[in-house]
Parts: C-alpha cells; structure tokens; sequence
C-alpha cells in the first residue's frame, strides 16, 4: 500500500536526520529522481519538514540574537516555499499517474488532493518522534513521560487512521470514484508585484 512506503520513507529520513541532528548539514538524497521519482519527492518532502522543524525550534529560543533571528525567519520562508512546491510536484506525479482514468459520472473531489494529505502525513510522523522522544526522557518527570506516552498513542492511532484514508483517496481516484482536481498555491507574500511592501522597494 502506497502510505506503507511513505510511513516507511519518512522513518528513514528522520533517523537519518537526527544521526547529525543539526539544520548546517548536507542533505543528499538517496533515491534518484528519474528511476523512483515518487520515492524521490517523498524523501525530499520530509527531508524538508524535518530541517523546518528543526528551525522552529531555533527561533523560539528568547534569546536568539535579533539579526540571528531575522536570518533564520528568511530560511523558513524558503523552506515553507519549497514545501510547497514539493507538494506540487507530488501532485503532479499523481495527475499522471492517474491521467487515463476516466471518473465516473457521479465521482466526487475530496477536500484536499493527495499530495496535501501525505504533507500531513510527513508532519506526523516528526511529531510521532519526537513525542515518542519525551516519552523516554530519562531527565523528565514521570508525569511528563506518561502525559507524552498518551499523546503518542494517540498520534500513532492518527497515522493509522490518515494513512488508511490516504490509501482509499488514492484507490477511488484509480477506480473513477473520485477525481483529482489540483489548484496550485497563490502564495502573495513572496511575489514582488503581489506584496506591497516588496512591490513599494522595486
């Protein structure tokens, strides 16, 4: 099942991550884009996700340096474009997969396009390692360590539960049931005739 190799994938792009744990390092990646393009995406998604988490951390240090900070604020814009774009590209590899499909006449759009729900699915899988990390904190209290065991149970029952879902959007697109229907991000902030702050320092 397809969420079997995504849940699979994002697993190794977090312990290979945390073998440095550090945001500087090199990211390389392992499946090549022309021979297993969509393992590629799903690498580099979640190889994103977690570099972003990573930095949301950092920035909420109160005392960062201000100047630190504002360089790091700046990283994490291009990381969530780049994200974003991802996502794109995912869908993309969907809409022709699926291209020769034809829907049924009475198929339905789901709320959200593949791609969308599996960037939900990478973010859940950080939070299912880190919390299962504060579970086991020698240094924390017992409290804290069975109030994150109880929040594990229930992130693991959410992957079972998305990961299922995913599954099932993914087999009714390939049966006609339902139908792809992808609109790209109009992100204004970043685009210098969009934001009017970037547009006033042309």
């Amino acid at each position: 099942m397809f969420s079997d190799k995504a849940n699979t994938i994002f697993r190794e792009v977090i312990e290979l991550y945390h073998q440095k744990d550090s945001v500087e390092q090199d990211f390389k990646n392992p499946y090549d884009a022309e021979k297993n393009l969509l393992e590629h995406l799903l690498f580099r998604k979640c190889w994103i996700d977690t570099v972003q988490w990573h930095y949301e951390d950092i920035i909420r240090d109160q005392n960062i340096d201000p100047v630190a900070a504002l360089t790091l604020k700046r990283k994490i814009d291009a990381s969530n474009q780049d994200r974003t774009d991802t996502v794109e590209y995912i869908d993309s590899y969907f809409l022709e997969k699926y291209k020769d499909v034809t829907a049924n006449t009475d198929a339905t759009i789901n709320s959200e396009s593949p791609a969308w729900a599996i960037d939900r699915l990478s973010i859940l899988a950080l939070k299912i390692y880190h919390m299962n990390e504060e579970a086991q904190r020698t240094d924390a209290s017992v409290k804290h360590q069975m109030a994150c065991k109880a929040k594990l149970d229930i992130l693991l029952e959410q992957r079972v539960d998305l990961s299922t879902a995913i599954n099932q959007l993914l087999e009714d697109i390939e049966k006609g049931e339902k139908y792809m229907k992808v609109y790209k991000q109009m992100k204004m902030y970043n685009d210098d005739e969009l934001n009017p702050v970037l547009r006033g320092n042309k």
